[in-house]
């Protein structure tokens, strides 16, 4: 009994200790953009600053459009979970519940694209968004990533194990698909929706690639390009505004981590579906 005790202990203490290695740079990322440029090159070790530099996130603003970069960015991931939910969900359950012919082929062709890195297919991407005249729009930072093969596949596996018995339910009570879809099964695959919605959120939200090959004007450049231009343009010459940038750019996502990390969490312990 003594030895399980320690035993829990240590490892509570390697995951704490695991934990703060992970934390210190953001502690370290929101005190350098709180302080002043003096305090920065100090000899001495020093997390709170003597001054709080609040005015440093007004002059990143006045030096870039971090607030339009914001608008964008979140009118793109919206607009890319927004459809992608449209279309996946609709088509997972196709490959689930439904017969047709060459339903493992084309389901198979889904898959094939998970595989697919963005970089593999980025050029067809850009003449296809050239051709359609959507360079510089928020609409080509959206069309390349609204059918997700990932997305599908995971509501696929959840559809499949919803019980037969619901389904037949539904039906002698004269749902139809839309109906059985909306009142059954988004119900029930509410965990895998909500884990799809933070994986894809993150993915956008992160994504650096494509905004810098299709945008180079700052009216729909998102929050990454515009930091990596403020970044080139301060040249390291001042690293409390460019902390102070970096945070702007990275309190967001972790904001909306931290208030739906208990929802996902409650709801993948208990995503599983008893028949």
């Amino acid at each position: 009994m003594e030895e399980k005790k320690y035993e829990v202990v240590l490892k509570v203490f390697v995951l704490q200790l695991g934990a703060m290695l992970m934390i210190l740079p953001f502690v370290w990322l929101v005190s350098t953009a709180l302080k002043s440029p003096g305090e920065v090159f100090t000899s001495g070790l020093s997390l709170i600053p003597e001054k709080f530099m609040w005015s440093n996130f007004t002059a990143i603003m006045d030096q870039a459009p971090f607030m339009l970069y914001m608008l964008n960015t979140v009118i793109v991931c919206t607009g890319i979970l927004v459809i992608q939910l449209l279309l996946v969900i609709p088509a997972a359950y196709a490959f689930a519940r439904l017969d047709f012919t060459g339903k493992d082929v084309i389901f198979l062709l889904f898959v094939i694209q998970i595989m697919l890195p963005l970089e593999s297919i980025i050029i067809p991407n850009y003449l296809i968004t050239k051709n359609l005249g959507l360079l510089n729009t928020r609409t080509g930072l959206i069309l390349p990533f609204v059918a997700s093969g990932f997305g599908t596949f995971m509501l696929r596996q959840t559809f499949k194990q919803v019980p037969k018995s619901l389904e037949d339910a539904a039906l002698i009570d004269g749902a139809g698909h839309l109906r059985f879809i909306w009142h059954v099964l988004i119900p029930l695959s509410r965990p895998t929706i909500v884990t799809f919605s933070m994986i894809s959120i993150a993915t956008h939200w992160n994504d650096y690639f494509w905004p810098l090959i299709i945008t180079d004007v700052d009216r729909v450049r998102t929050l990454t390009i515009g930091l990596g231009m403020f970044v080139q343009q301060e040249s390291g010459s001042d690293w409390t505004l460019l902390m102070a940038a970096t945070l702007f750019v990275c309190a967001p996502i972790i904001a909306f981590f931290l208030a739906t990390q208990k929802s996902f969490i409650k709801n993948f312990l208990t995503s599983g579906i008893k028949g």
